[in-house]
């Protein structure tokens, strides 16, 4: 011991050296980093459908507390009713169907969402969703198609709750609140998207006509690292806005008819 003191005081640099290699390298690499997510303020998970890290995402869902009626404010679904919105020469048609469908024990409201360039469709789809005795709507999976020529080029996308380890996740919270994180959707390495209540109470303007008591969410997904989507919700009307951060144009709300309900036929899926 008494032969360790001397050596060290003499060959110290030998021993800093490469530890302040590995610290410069690893500061480098903190900073160096790619973007994940651009996700601000609090984060509350305590919703049923949270995200706490290390804990496996397994909602617990009973079928016995879920129905058709789907009348949260910021994301009501009446059947019959069409919602059209458009971006630049596109435009996605939403429809709330007369169909349901059963997905893990619950009777689910089928919507259709039909995407078109110009006047071609380029993807035709159905979701499922349903809303719990709390008021929160639940999405339990989708059936998608990628139309080319008036047919089918892929079905990649779909998926359903309580298959090959899917999970449901919210669209909407019954009470959302500012920070509040939630899963939107969870299929691993499929479909991943999370969202944070961002704002709540704002005031929006699109063309003229203004939208009070706004609420705003940001979406992410670990799929796609650094893309964030703002997004912004009416009261009675549902989604008026989507566009990602950095966008100033996005795609909006340009019509919401109300009608007599039709059935959707997952068979005519990319058919016009």
């Amino acid at each position: 011991m008494t032969q360790v003191g001397p050596w060290l005081r003499e060959h110290w640099q030998l021993i800093a050296a490469p530890v302040l290699i590995v610290a410069i390298i690893a500061v480098a690499m903190f900073w160096l980093r790619p973007a994940t997510r651009q996700v601000t303020g609090p984060f509350l998970t305590d919703n049923p459908a949270g995200v706490v890290e290390g804990v496996e995402y397994r909602p617990e869902i009973d079928p016995e507390d879920f129905s058709t009626i789907i009348d949260n404010p910021y994301m009501p679904m009446s059947a019959g009713e069409t919602r059209t919105y458009r971006q630049e020469d596109e435009r996605v048609v939403v429809t709330v169907t007369g169909s349901t469908r059963q997905v893990m024990g619950i009777e689910a409201v089928v919507v259709r969402d039909r995407e078109y360039r110009g006047d071609a469709l380029i993807e035709d789809t159905e979701d499922w969703f349903a809303q719990d005795a709390e008021g929160n709507v639940w999405y339990f999976g989708e059936n998608t198609a990628e139309c080319s020529g008036g047919g089918i080029s892929t079905r990649g996308g779909s998926w359903e709750a309580g298959v090959d380890g899917a999970q449901p996740g919210i669209v909407m919270l019954a009470e959302p609140r500012v920070g509040d994180y939630y899963r939107q959707e969870f299929y691993r390495g499929q479909a991943e998207d999370v969202a944070r209540v961002r704002e709540l109470g704002t005031t929006v303007d699109h063309d003229g006509r203004e939208y009070d008591d706004v609420l705003l969410t940001e979406d992410f997904t670990a799929l796609e690292p650094g893309k964030l989507e703002h997004k912004s919700y009416a009261p009675e009307v549902g989604l008026i806005e989507e566009r990602d951060v950095g966008r100033e144009a996005g795609v909006r709300l340009v019509d919401l008819v109300r009608g007599e309900p039709s059935p959707s036929d997952s068979g005519s899926l990319c058919q016009a």
